[in-house]
């Protein structure tokens, strides 16, 4: 953002309604392992649409991953996973 004519770049912020942190924030990437994961967690929901965060946490702690439902939820989130009821 460039400062307008007069208006100091708080100003500005706060005219737009915008957090001055929140419009330098940059998202970080998901990790190697997250992505893997995220892949596994996409072909588990093909497979079974009805499974949630419990179910899906517990099969994937049967195959050996290492993870916990707030993970799991927190990445349904990202791929905007929904469970099929």
């Amino acid at each position: 953002m460039a400062p307008a004519a007069g208006l100091s770049l708080r100003r500005q912020y706060e005219l737009l309604g915008v957090s001055r942190s929140g419009y330098y924030y940059q998202t970080c990437p998901e990790s190697a392992e997250n992505l893997r994961l995220m892949r596994r967690l996409d072909e588990l929901h093909l497979q079974h649409p009805v499974y949630g965060r419990p179910r899906l946490t517990v099969t994937l702690q049967r195959e050996g991953w290492r993870v916990n439902e707030k993970r799991i939820g927190r990445l349904m989130r990202v791929m905007d996973l929904e469970v099929i009821s």
